[in-house]
């Protein structure tokens, strides 16, 4: 059995056809409807300065901990720990204390979260632990007299059960 061509302007139709498919405008979807990503959130550091301030961070593993210590000679409280850090690596100048750090920043959406943002942790409702995000859910801090400067996960038996927000210098 023989099939007869089609004409030749019906070919011509479909090539139009599937053209103008291509070059129809994606569907835009309003800016309130989009989930943010890292790079809509403000921050003072380049992505850059946010992995070297991570690499920095989980060097310092091991530093002893010293309440109100924040150098690697002295020791690290969590609040000296982050602000040594980012002066360091980013040239970027902390708050001293973790209740300041609260408002430090912007604030990002746990989905938004990179290497080098601030984790804070809150207790009835303050702030009074914080860290270094350092990726796949852990942290870099200086937990407690006696410690020293660690890695832990954030959904650790532990800290899983604080209350924790995210903050981009």
């Amino acid at each position: 059995m023989r099939f007869a061509r089609p004409p030749l302007y019906g070919y011509a139709l479909l090539v139009l056809l599937v053209l103008a498919g291509c070059s129809s405008a994606p569907v835009q979807v309003p800016p309130s409807a989009q989930a943010p990503t890292e790079l809509e959130i403000p921050s003072r550091l380049t992505l850059d300065q946010s992995n070297d301030v991570t690499l920095y961070a989980i060097s310092l593993v091991g530093t002893p901990y010293r309440w109100g210590g924040n150098t690697p000679d002295s020791g690290f409280d969590c609040s000296g720990l982050i602000g040594y850090v980012y002066k360091s690596r980013a040239g970027v100048l902390a708050p001293r204390t973790v209740s300041a750090l609260t408002d430090w920043g912007q604030p990002v959406p746990p989905a938004a979260v990179r290497t080098g943002d601030l984790v804070v942790f809150t207790q009835n409702g303050v702030a009074n632990h914080a860290g270094i995000y350092v990726g796949e859910g852990r942290f870099v801090h200086a937990p407690s007299k006696g410690g020293e400067v660690r890695l832990d996960a954030l959904n650790s038996k532990y800290w899983g059960k604080w209350p924790v927000s995210y903050r981009r210098p």
